[in-house]
C-alpha cells in the first residue's frame, strides 16, 4: 500500500492513531486540518494535533478556513483515497470526486445512529450501553454514505468520554488498517444506511447545566459525558461549580435542586428520585479538588437548604 498516495483530513487528538497508521502503511502526501487557533490572554498560537503529527513526518500541510471555497491544493494533487477523521468541516462534491477509490470516514458511532459531531457524548449521555466505529464511503450528506464495516465497543458504567474517546480512537485506526487494503483494490461492499438514524448535534453551553430536576441516572450519564471536557456545571450561592464526578443514591425527597446534606465530606443535592453527592469539583477559578477539601473551612450551615441552579 505504499505506492497510494493518501490525503488525510483531520483536526484532534481523535484522529491521531488514525494518520500515525496511514503514515505508518501508506504514502501520505498531504494532511488537512483546521485552521491554526489563538489560545489564552496571550494569544498564543496553537497547531492542531494533526498538524504536529504533520510537522514531525514532514508531510505538507493545508488549512483552508472554508474547504468549500478552497481546494484548489487539493485540485493540483493525483489522489488515490481521501482519509477523514474528526476533521470539522463538511467536503464539498468538487473535493469527494477527487481521489481514484474515494473519500472514506472514521465515525466514532454505529451509523445509522449518532450522526453528526458528538457521538461519543450523545451515546453516554442517552445511557447507551455499546457504541462502535464506523467506516464509511462519504457523500454530499452529513455521515450519510454507505457503510463499509462497524465495529463495536461496550461503555462500561465507569466510562467517561475521556476514556471512550481513547478507546474508539485505536478502535478506529484498527477497522481501518483492517478494511484498507480491499478499498484500496474496490472490493469492498457498500451497505446503506437508510432512514432509521439519530443525530448528534455538537454540544452547546446552555447543554452543560445539570438540570436537578431530571432523575438521577441521567445527571450522573451528563457528567461522565462531559469529563473531562467541556464538563458539567451547576451555581450554588451565585458562584460556578465544575463537576468532574458524583454519585447517586436513589431515595425519597420533599424537593429538587437543593443542598439537603453537608458535612466535613459530603455534599447532597436533591433531584428527581434521589440525592446527588458530588465527589470531585472545579469551584471558578480554582483548581480541581476532592469535596472535602473544597468544604473544608466552609460555613456549612448556610449551605443547608441553598437553592442549587
Amino acid at each position: 500500500m505504499k505506492d497510494k498516495k493518501i490525503v488525510f483530513m483531520g483536526t484532534p487528538d481523535f484522529a491521531v492513531p488514525v494518520l500515525k497508521m496511514l503514515i505508518a502503511k501508506t504514502n501520505v502526501i498531504m494532511v488537512v486540518t483546521q485552521p491554526d487557533k489563538e489560545v489564552g490572554r496571550k494569544k498564543l498560537i496553537q497547531y492542531s494535533p494533526v498538524k504536529q503529527i504533520a510537522i514531525e513526518n514532514n508531510i505538507p500541510i493545508f488549512q483552508p478556513e472554508k474547504i468549500r471555497k478552497d481546494f484548489s491544493k487539493l485540485s493540483d494533487l493525483e489522489i488515490d483515497l481521501i482519509v477523514t477523521c474528526a476533521y470539522g468541516q463538511i467536503i464539498p462534491k468538487e473535493v469527494l470526486d477527487l481521489p481514484k477509490y474515494g473519500c472514506i470516514n472514521v465515525h466514532a458511532s454505529l451509523l445509522p445512529k449518532y450522526r453528526g459531531s458528538a457521538p461519543i457524548q450523545w451515546a453516554i449521555l442517552n445511557g447507551d450501553t455499546k457504541t462502535g466505529i464506523t467506516i464509511m464511503y462519504m457523500d454530499e450528506g452529513m455521515d450519510t454514505g454507505d457503510i463499509i464495516k462497524s465495529k463495536e465497543i461496550l461503555i462500561s458504567a465507569e466510562d467517561n468520554v475521556g476514556t471512550l474517546h481513547d478507546k474508539l480512537s485505536v478502535l478506529g485506526k484498527d477497522t481501518l488498517l483492517e478494511v484498507l487494503p480491499d478499498i484500496l483494490n474496490n472490493k469492498c461492499k457498500r451497505i446503506k444506511q437508510g432512514n432509521n438514524y439519530s443525530l448528534a448535534p455538537m454540544i452547546k453551553r446552555e447543554d452543560e447545566k445539570i438540570n436537578f430536576n431530571d432523575m438521577g441516572v441521567n445527571i450522573i450519564n451528563k457528567i461522565r459525558a462531559f469529563n473531562p471536557w467541556p464538563l458539567a456545571n451547576i451555581v450554588i450561592d451565585s458562584k460556578e461549580i465544575k463537576v468532574i464526578d458524583a454519585e447517586f443514591k436513589p431515595s425519597k425527597v420533599k424537593s429538587v435542586s437543593k443542598v439537603i446534606e453537608i458535612s466535613s465530606d459530603k455534599l447532597g443535592i436533591s433531584c428527581q428520585d434521589g440525592v446527588i453527592y458530588l465527589k470531585k469539583i472545579k469551584p471558578y477559578g480554582k483548581n480541581v479538588m476532592d469535596i472535602k477539601s473544597y468544604l473544608n473551612g466552609l460555613n456549612k450551615e448556610t449551605y443547608l437548604n441553598k437553592a442549587v441552579n
